[in-house]
């Protein structure tokens, strides 16, 4: 629209800043789908198109003729919705001077992208000393899993390697990030992106992790004590696995990615949530130069056209390996985490589409909590012995889960220190006036030391992948303030109902709030979801229960839920639902979620390896 552009009325002007929206939005996230699947032959759309995205929402002449129809409109509903508009574009002013910053952070941070998506990875045999071509996410896992030192060490060394590709761009692309805060009048650029995300301060923000690490650090001490039992457990290629890695195979069995859609779409449907006729695509496989981190976003908003909500689409991912021990339990974890997110925009029922998305001024926090309910769930003991059936169809069993709390209860208190490990690195980076390559390793090597305790440095700080770009960078605060919100609503739920698991009111409450997608704050929207403001309090509790606390809580809420019928019948999720691999698609649900689920099933055993 040309810069000079008047508009006659409110709802002319309405029409266009919608429709505009919705538009540059899709271009957007279509290109950004299609690039980070790993077809990068569209980057230089997908900038161009996010360039077009960023000059929309910082239109001064737009925002200045939303005010002044707020201002002569006597129409209060037309006001009310105007004003949702004034709010968007408040968060998006952005002087002339700064732009060159935002495109300069941008081009870099394409720069990394394609780099980290198409580099060569994989380590050396320790044997043979032969490369093993294997992607990092297969890499985490096999040290996780594998039981030879040797191995997990090799994958440790390679993916420390790993991150010195890109240093010296994301070096860059700080500085860049820092200027185009500071022109907005922001300390810094994790300064601006909290004010944006949560409308916090940093010190606010810090406050409240500081004491939840204060009140939790005592456990390092408890993992010290079990070293003793365990020699080497602090190594950082043994940590996990000599605590987990025998569950993780004992678990497995039950937690086979085939079963991933039958699991999700029954649990889903039991609690009555859905995507409100919308269209979900989901590519749930790793693969060479596909982002390693899953991810939901929804290219078509919902919207309205005269009159009538028209339902919006979403494309979520994970990187699950078939037929890899102890991928099969991380895949599932992740769908139900990202069709969390997926229900949660989708069931909107507002008619602004800037309030229909997952950027500002949604929160991160708010937006991680329905994510991160949806995979408590699945994380349930409840959940777990209910559904997760090994192929000869037993149950998970309450003693693997007695035998697997007695030997990582010592890591409960610890659960909060991976998200602080970020924050705290974040903040540091942003805050340094001259950024140099050894600040930035000596910084992840602090942290790590700090937050995770083990006996050796790394630099898996530079592994997460959020701090490459713009939108997810100093973001990770959104998944602490989260989980307390999500330990929140658990407790509310738990007090009201006696169960979560195939409840369909928890289902009903949800989408309560859903409906409003991002027209209040987070902190309103844990008031009206919980009945209280968002504290610490639920999730200390919860995280430093004793393990006979544990025990009964768990006998209890099992108790409870066989009180529950498995109600029968066909799956149904009040959505459009595509399976691809790529470009390739596997399966859809139009004849039924069960025909895809068996066609995806089918199409799984031909990619084991």
């Amino acid at each position: 629209m040309p810069a000079h552009q008047r508009f006659s009325n409110a709802k002319q002007l309405l029409s266009y800043l919608n429709e505009t929206c919705m538009k540059l939005h899709k271009a957007y996230e279509d290109a950004f789908w299609i690039s980070y699947m790993g077809d990068h032959s569209v980057d230089e759309k997908m900038k161009k198109a996010e360039v077009k995205q960023d000059a929309f929402r910082a239109d001064r002449n737009l925002k200045e003729q939303v005010d002044a129809f707020i201002k002569k409109t006597p129409d209060k509903k037309l006001v009310a919705r105007l004003k949702i508009w004034s709010r968007f574009f408040s968060l998006f002013q952005t002087p002339p001077e700064a732009v060159q910053f935002k495109k300069a952070a941008n081009d870099l941070e394409a720069k990394i992208h394609a780099i980290r998506s198409s580099r060569k990875e994989g380590y050396t045999d320790p044997y043979t000393g032969a490369f093993v071509e294997a992607s990092e996410h297969k890499m985490a896992t096999t040290m996780r899993t594998n039981p030879d030192e040797k191995v997990r060490k090799a994958c440790f060394d390679a993916m420390e390697t790993l991150q010195l590709g890109t240093l010296d761009l994301y070096i860059e692309m700080v500085g860049e990030r820092n200027k185009f805060a500071q022109a907005l009048g922001y300390e810094d650029f994790y300064d601006y992106k909290i004010h944006l995300d949560e409308g916090m301060t940093k010190d606010e923000l810090f406050a409240i992790f500081n004491k939840i690490y204060e009140k939790t650090k005592y456990a390092f001490r408890d993992v010290r004590e079990l070293e003793k039992e365990k020699p080497g457990l602090r190594k950082p290629w043994n940590f996990a696995y000599m605590l987990t890695g025998d569950f993780v195979k004992e678990e497995d069995q039950y937690f086979q990615f085939e079963n991933v859609l039958s699991y999700w779409g029954t649990s889903f449907h039991r609690l009555g949530v859905g995507f409100q006729g919308g269209k979900v695509t989901l590519d749930l496989l790793d693969r060479k130069g596909k982002h390693n981190n899953g991810f939901c976003h929804y290219p078509t908003l919902v919207h309205y056209k005269n009159g009538k909500l028209i339902p919006g689409s979403s494309n979520f991912t994970s990187n699950a390996v078939p037929g890899q021990i102890g991928s099969g339990i991380q895949g599932i974890h992740t769908v139900f985490h990202e069709a969390g997110h997926a229900a949660d925009r989708l069931n909107s029922t507002q008619e602004e589409v800037c309030i229909n998305t997952e950027y500002p001024p949604a929160t991160v926090s708010w937006a991680e909590t329905h994510s991160m309910f949806m995979d408590s769930i699945s994380d349930s003991i409840e959940w777990k012995m209910r559904y997760a059936k090994n192929s000869n169809g037993v149950a998970y069993p309450f003693e693997l889960f007695e035998k697997k709390l007695k030997a990582t209860i010592a890591l409960n208190p610890l659960d909060m220190m991976h998200v602080i490990f970020v924050m705290d690195f974040e903040r540091r980076i942003y805050e340094r006036k001259a950024l140099t390559k050894d600040f930035v390793l000596e910084t992840a090597k602090y942290v790590y030391k700090k937050y995770m305790d083990r006996s050796e440095d790394s630099l898996w700080m530079l592994r997460v992948s959020h701090i490459y770009s713009w939108n997810s960078s100093a973001y990770y605060h959104g998944y602490g303030l989260a989980e307390l919100g999500v330990q929140q609503w658990r407790d509310y739920f738990f007090k009201k109902y006696g169960y979560i698991v195939d409840n369909p009111n928890v289902g009903k409450e949800m989408q309560k709030v859903w409906k409003y997608a991002s027209l209040y704050t987070a902190g309103k929207f844990v008031k009206m979801a919980t009945g209280k403001k968002l504290s610490a309090d639920a999730y200390i509790k919860n995280v430093t229960r004793s393990y006979d606390e544990i025990i009964r809580d768990a006998k209890k809420r099992i108790e409870r839920l066989e009180k529950v019928p498995q109600k029968p019948g066909k799956v149904e999720l009040n959505g459009r639902i595509t399976m691809v691999h790529g470009k390739q698609k596997i399966a859809d649900n139009s004849k039924s979620f069960e025909d895809m689920d068996k066609k995806y099933r089918a199409w799984l055993a031909t990619q084991a390896r």
